[in-house]
């Protein structure tokens, strides 16, 4: 499937026609420099030529130009959306109506959407016959739980505004997260990963079990780590201080945030990473402060994110910096081995990706987490995701009810534990046969006791197992008060316990075994 893959930025594009199984190039050009006297077109086999004086013109005269011949294979557009606000949390086909909904976001990322929007339109015209699907920087967040991505705001003004963490380089992360699952040979839901990508923009992202958890950007590209030009997190006070003292307006300090502090800021001279390490040896003391400033915040980070999943299986570099830099990837996992990551120093000096080999280990021999560099390619992502819903005649996305019966709330337990709950020597009793043969809903109930409330009436499961466990609702988790994860029906380590009250005022507390199962089939031989 050929997946025509637009990234429209304010000032550049970059345009590619991608295998969505393998992520091949077919065509690919950019376009740097909009708008300017220098603008210019770069090919695929490093031509260059003078560029459209316009974006418009780019869709109208270029592209129609390097299309030719080419189009007919096209059989879907992938759009990079950098905000995809509340509304889209997922890769969607674009209609008009959804397009209208597009420009509702426009002031939640008003560098970065009015250029993507504009190259929508442009691509709609150019191509109107095939399916056109946006994909979101946000997207892969939207899993992130309301404790995480909750300003701790009045809620009204919050809710108001919009006011909350969306997250961004969803895409990359989301790409690196399923390659490393895929060279560890194991289910990404059975990993706990820290992606970190780290190239003019950084992120981290904690990916628990397939699923965004935490990141660090928040409702804009601003908050978190530091980067090339924007400062990462700040006291919110100290600007405020900087306003009054400067004398600054709020467009002049959001100037001052995003294109003039990070890595720039801290070096006085350069945003570039290497110019920032070269300069490190050669005995730059503001440069050799800028590496330790920006790797402290990442392994900051890393630490956080590791306690949130309760454990960390493996820790992923992506992105310019986080693939070719050595010296970040020491000076950030040399102090990690209290989670069981140990760096194999002579493997990070030496590691080199290349289009054959797109990610590497560089952890110890025994390490029990694995550390690793990958090539990130946001390209592919977007048309593997383009592809999928291009492929689908429903335009946008639609909810998804959540069950709540037997099915989506019960128990499992041993027969000591069915003992402890309706007396010595009690068994089970089946009410109602299951479609998996053996399986039962028993008569036996129990009452569900969590932190803030009760809940009553869950069914048991027969027959007995040999582990207890209970599996509830996301609507049950709040209602209880219990942060369960989302898990594989079973895989109960690390998850947190809970008291069962039984008959005759019996009860037992278990120290693990509550979660919300993923989707999953039972099935017979």
């Amino acid at each position: 499937m050929s997946v025509l893959v637009i990234n429209c930025g304010s000032t550049s594009l970059k345009v590619a026609i991608v295998d969505a199984n393998s992520g091949a190039r077919l065509e690919e050009l950019r376009v740097e420099r909009l708008g300017t006297p220098q603008a210019a077109v770069h090919f695929a086999d490093h031509s260059t030529s003078p560029a459209p004086a316009t974006l418009d013109e780019v869709f109208t005269q270029l592209l129609p130009d390097w299309l030719d011949g080419l189009a007919a294979d096209i059989t879907c557009v992938g759009h990079r959306v950098v905000h995809g606000g509340p509304t889209f949390t997922s890769p969607t086909r674009i209609n008009d109506q959804v397009f209208e909904q597009l420009l509702e976001t426009v002031h939640l990322a008003p560098l970065h959407n009015p250029a993507g929007l504009a190259g929508i339109a442009g691509a709609r015209q150019l191509l109107p016959n095939v399916p056109h699907v946006a994909v979101f920087d946000t997207a892969f967040h939207a899993t992130i739980p309301p404790r995480a991505s909750t300003y701790a705001l009045p809620h009204e003004l919050a809710k108001q505004h919009g006011l909350r963490r969306y997250g961004f380089h969803g895409t990359s992360h989301q790409f690196v997260a399923h390659r490393t699952a895929a060279f560890l040979q194991d289910d990404i839901r059975n990993l706990r990963i820290i992606t970190c990508h780290l190239g003019g923009g950084c992120s981290v992202c904690a990916v628990e079990y397939g699923r965004s958890v935490e990141t660090s950007m928040g409702m804009t590209p601003l908050e978190g780590l530091v980067m090339a030009t924007r400062c990462g997190d700040v006291d919110p006070a100290a600007l405020l201080h900087l306003m009054r003292s400067e004398d600054l307006t709020a467009d002049a300090l959001e100037s001052l945030l995003n294109g003039e502090s990070g890595l720039l800021g801290l070096t006085g001279g350069t945003s570039d990473f290497r110019d920032v390490e070269r300069r490190a040896e050669e005995g730059d003391e503001r440069c050799r402060l800028a590496i330790q400033v920006f790797c402290h915040r990442i392994r900051k980070y890393i630490g956080a994110y590791a306690a949130v999943m309760g454990g960390v299986d493996a820790i992923v570099f992506t992105a310019g910096i986080g693939q070719h830099s050595a010296t970040v990837r020491h000076h950030v996992c040399q102090r990690l081995e209290f989670l069981g990551a140990r760096l194999e120093e002579v493997a990070n000096r030496e590691l080199s990706l290349s289009a054959s080999q797109s990610i590497a280990e560089f952890s110890a021999r025994h390490s029990r987490v694995k550390l690793l560099a990958a090539r990130t390619d946001e390209a592919w992502e977007i048309a593997r995701l383009a592809e999928q819903v291009g492929a689908s005649d429903t335009p946008t996305p639609t909810p998804r009810p959540i069950p709540v019966a037997i099915s989506a709330r019960h128990v499992h337990l041993t027969q000591a534990t069915v003992e402890a709950l309706f007396g010595d020597g009690h068994q089970l009793t089946p009410l109602k046969t299951l479609s998996q043969p053996g399986q039962f809903a028993a008569e036996e109930v129990v009452t569900l006791v969590g932190p803030k409330r009760s809940l009553p009436g869950v069914r048991v499961l027969g027959p007995t197992r040999n582990a207890n466990q209970v599996e509830i609702s996301r609507t049950d988790e709040f209602f209880l008060g219990i942060d369960a994860p989302i898990r594989a029906s079973g895989d109960t380590a690390n998850t947190p316990g809970i008291t069962l009250l039984g008959t005759a005022g019996r009860e037992v507390t278990l120290t693990g075994g509550v979660l919300c199962a993923w989707r999953h089939i039972h099935m017979t031989p």
